[in-house]
């Protein structure tokens, strides 16, 4: 059972210039293992993004970045599952819509943030976990970025 329901109502232009509803669906889901359900609302290929494009922004292939663009996601993770250690080439907004997660950096950090609630995660490498005996609800927007740089050094991404 999905617990995850995303309504995308997509606006856009007739031919005289007038605002339009393109398109007005319920997304499907795609489970991710034991850990969690993903629905990809909408993904951009370029920025600043191109409101001439008419392709379908949740159809095109990413695996977490748009390289040069934007990816919006929702996520539900499990009780008691975490995703894998991780770092990104983007610059990341999480907002908690439902639950509590707690968020651990690569130097062993937590922080535990709640519904209404927003982590900017900067091209640091963390995990999110969901501790509780309840299903957490987040959306995600995932900006393309440049690599971070520590001195002369350049971080790669880790999936």
């Amino acid at each position: 059972m999905s617990h995850l329901n995303v309504r995308r109502v997509v606006t856009g232009h007739d031919d005289q210039g007038n605002a339009i509803i393109t398109s007005d669906e319920t997304l499907p889901t795609k489970v991710l293992g034991d850990e969690a359900e993903m629905v990809l609302g909408w993904t951009t290929a370029v920025f600043p993004s191109d409101n001439n494009d008419d392709f379908d922004g949740a159809l095109r292939e990413v695996r977490r970045v748009s390289p040069g663009g934007s990816v919006l996601q929702f996520v539900t993770m499990y009780p008691h599952t975490s995703s894998k250690h991780h770092r990104t080439l983007s610059l990341d907004y999480g907002i908690v819509l439902e639950g509590e997660l707690e968020l651990e950096l690569d130097n062993g950090v937590t922080t535990r943030v709640k519904a209404g609630d927003v982590v900017v995660q900067r091209g640091t490498i963390h995990t999110w976990r969901n501790p509780t005996d309840r299903i957490t609800k987040t959306a995600f927007i995932l900006l393309d970025a440049n690599p971070v740089k520590v001195g002369d050094r350049e971080l790669e991404p880790e999936n």
